[in-house]
């Protein structure tokens, strides 16, 4: 059975899909630790009632008073990446982690960190997709929403090596809620199945 650590900023209606695809069968694997970096961040609630081990690492505490930003944040991943590794995860997976990662973090997982992003690959890098590819739309820009899954690498915005990706057309009677609740079933079902083919191929 394979081990997978997930970190989260949000609801964690991923982490959701993921804990529900394990506790069904789909997903041969358990989640060892889930790790927030809010406060009072619902997926920590999310994981508390399935049983998983939690917590919260801010980031705060080390940018506070240090003069270099970028070294507290190599500390942060550095300390981050130690939190991960007790969970001995075959897969790290992002699942609403609103904190780019950085080498002191990703050299230790390579090729094991995988992100879920709500947008197709190569379009609206960054926090705000869903929002972004709606005003598109509407500006006749594009006709089709999306979401991937792709390996993090480096210290790029959602743009590792895409795993898989799955495009949603806009229908003419869509609004920015029907289309953002479409693309989260969509990240669901495309997350749980991604991770589901991943670790059957680390077997």
């Amino acid at each position: 059975m394979g081990r997978l650590v997930v970190l989260a900023s949000g609801s964690g209606t991923n982490l959701q899909a993921l804990i529900d695809g394990v506790a069904a069968g789909r997903v041969q694997a358990e989640v060892t630790k889930v790790i927030v970096n809010r406060r009072g961040a619902p997926a920590r609630e999310r994981a508390r009632r399935a049983g998983i081990p939690e917590e919260c690492r801010l980031l705060g505490p080390y940018v506070e008073g240090g003069p270099d930003p970028l070294a507290a944040r190599s500390l942060y991943d550095a300390d981050l990446a130690d939190a991960v590794a007790a969970g001995r995860p075959d897969l790290v997976v992002l699942a609403g982690w609103m904190h780019l990662l950085s080498t002191a973090f990703l050299d230790r997982f390579p090729k094991r960190v995988v992100n879920l992003h709500p947008a197709l690959p190569g379009m609206f890098p960054g926090a705000n997709a869903i929002e972004e590819t709606w005003a598109a739309y509407r500006a006749r820009e594009v006709t089709s929403a999306g979401v991937m899954v792709h390996y993090v690498v480096d210290e790029g915005v959602d743009d590792g090596p895409v795993i898989t990706s799955e495009e949603i057309p806009i229908r003419n009677d869509d609004s920015i809620e029907t289309l953002t609740e479409r693309i989260h079933r969509v990240e669901h079902r495309l997350l749980v199945d991604t991770v589901t083919t991943l670790l059957e191929e680390r077997r």
